[in-house]
């Protein structure tokens, strides 16, 4: 089981240009921040559009919304396990994330996608405590 102490502090963020917080992250910290104690925001600035995994997180309890290039997240004390779907390399790892954090068994389709940045992502982080498993469909 994976555990935290002490909270989860909002944060403002916004996307830019190398030495500025890289785009491919944003998912991810969209991710940690569903959890954080009080509201944050996220502005996306090189890829205004890249916020396909807002839906999928609110499909996990979290409490996302989209107004522009920008997501207000107001967090919440747990995610709960839901059916989602993957649309690209970086909403995957935020699912993946969401995941291992929510309570109950999650279910991510379309892993294609994750396995195109993260080859065999269960191997890594099944031993830091993740419980993933892949199943044919």
């Amino acid at each position: 089981m994976l555990t935290r102490t002490g909270e989860l502090r909002p944060a403002d963020m916004t996307t830019q240009a190398y030495p500025g917080f890289p785009t491919d992250l944003q998912a991810q910290l969209m991710a940690l921040l569903a959890l954080a104690d009080g509201n944050s925001i996220v502005t996306e600035k090189i890829f205004p559009d890249r916020f396909m995994h807002l839906a999928e997180l609110n499909r996990m309890a979290a409490n996302l919304r989209k107004e522009g290039p920008t997501a207000i997240i107001a967090g919440v004390k747990n995610l709960v396990a839901a059916p989602v779907m993957a649309s690209d390399l970086r909403a995957s790892a935020a699912l993946v994330l969401a995941a291992m954090a929510a309570k109950g068994t999650t279910i991510i389709s379309r892993v294609y996608h994750i396995d195109r940045g993260y080859e065999r992502i269960e191997e890594k982080l099944n031993p830091v405590g993740a419980k993933i498993k892949r199943k044919k469909v």
